[in-house]
């Protein structure tokens, strides 16, 4: 089993939203991803999206962007970013999924063979530039909500298993200083943590840097120029 990472696919949601106008290299992205992801993952993989799935601002809207990923291979593990409005309650959105290889991480994980998996949607960090002082009250709030989801985790996790976690914001400011998040991560021996959100601004932020014996690796799909990223 392979485990492949991507984020931010902004995909339509029944919007006019063409994502091209934020430079001409988006022009036709989700076609771009999906040959890759045709070419490269295999009915036994999983490939783990982080977020900014779909501008829509209602779920039957979303799934019509969901819907353009059935029949791509392999399970497709999610969870929520920041623009993904659409994202509610989670019995619906479970519910409404387009087959089981759909599966919504919210607070908690999901165990796919040697790998567990947890998520959510964690917040801008201190330090970081856009963080102001009203953010620390959701900044602490997200840390609580992801120690949920390494409790879960935890009592999937089995001798061996290695430990992925899945967060929308980046875990760390561009100094990669600690943070409620990086605590998290190494209280609990995760082995690999993917995030998104960055786009061509990422700046001092790199595709994957280690810190703490713990990989980080950056999944806006620009970045990666519209693949997937192979983590394991």
């Amino acid at each position: 089993m392979k485990l492949f990472a991507v984020s931010d696919l902004h995909l339509p949601g029944n919007q006019d939203k063409p994502m091209d106008i934020f430079g001409g290299n988006w022009a036709g992205h989700f076609d771009k991803i999906k040959e890759d992801w045709l070419a490269r993952v295999g009915e036994e993989d999983a490939v783990l999206i982080a977020g900014d799935i779909s501008w829509a601002m209602a779920l039957p809207d979303a799934l019509t962007d969901l819907e353009k990923m059935k029949g791509l291979p392999g399970k497709k593990v999610f969870i929520r970013g920041n623009h993904d409005y659409w994202w509610s309650g989670i019995t619906a959105l479970r519910r409404s999924a387009p087959d089981d290889t759909f599966l919504f991480l919210q607070n908690d994980a999901v165990r796919l063979e040697n790998y567990v998996i947890c998520g959510s949607r964690g917040w801008v960090c201190p330090g970081c530039t856009e963080y102001k002082a009203e953010d620390e009250k959701i900044y602490r709030r997200e840390a609580e909500r992801f120690r949920l989801a390494l409790n879960e985790a935890k009592k999937l996790r089995q001798e061996g298993d290695k430990l992925v976690c899945m967060i929308h914001y980046p875990p760390f400011d561009a100094k990669r200083n600690p943070s409620l998040f990086t605590e998290l991560f190494e209280a609990n021996g995760a082995d690999m943590v993917v995030y998104g959100h960055l786009h061509r601004a990422a700046g001092a932020y790199p595709p994957a840097c280690r810190r703490s014996g713990i990989e980080y690796r950056l999944t806006s799909c620009d970045l990666l120029g519209f693949k997937l990223a192979e983590i394991y």
